[in-house]
């Protein structure tokens, strides 16, 4: 099972309905903040894949949803500077849960069509990636991506389905 987590109004919803449907989302398409948990079903080239949204205002009970995960999507606003660092604080808790320790984790950051040409790095840098690899057993992936454009769509896909 993929776990979908990031803070309130990263994009998560949006992102996953993107994956499942690259025509579904457009700049008319709106969604509400999840409350409580959604699972969505993927399917990609015959072979279905579960993968289960938490939303962030349930960050306090992330931990309840880590059993049995063996992917980890984390999706970050790369357009909200102010929610960047705590958006890695939440990070730093959920890669150091004992329970997470063999998963492989993705970082997407969205809303990559809304940010400058710097905000990656600038995101990566509030984030503190370089730092963060040195201390963690995990590899984290990173991918940008935008569910309006379909930016990072396949890279992400890719990332679900491999092994």
């Amino acid at each position: 099972m993929v776990l979908c987590i990031g803070p309130e109004g990263s994009g998560k919803s949006l992102l996953l309905k993107k994956l499942q449907s690259p025509n579904y989302v457009d700049n008319t398409t709106t969604s509400v903040p999840t409350v409580g948990t959604n699972i969505l079903s993927l399917r990609v080239a015959d072979k279905l894949y579960t993968i289960r949204e938490v939303g962030g205002t349930l960050a306090p009970m992330w931990p309840n949803y880590f059993v049995n995960v063996g992917k980890v999507m984390y999706v970050v606003d790369a357009s909200n500077l102010c929610q960047i660092s705590a958006a890695g604080v939440l990070l730093y808790t959920v890669l150091v849960n004992p329970l997470l320790r063999k998963a492989k984790f993705l970082l997407v950051l969205t809303k990559m069509d809304h940010s400058y040409r710097q905000m990656r790095n600038e995101a990566l840098l509030m984030l503190q990636m370089k730092r963060l690899q040195q201390e963690i057993p995990q590899h984290v992936t990173i991918v940008e991506a935008s569910a309006i454009s379909g930016q990072g769509r396949d890279a992400i896909l890719r990332w679900i389905t491999d092994g």
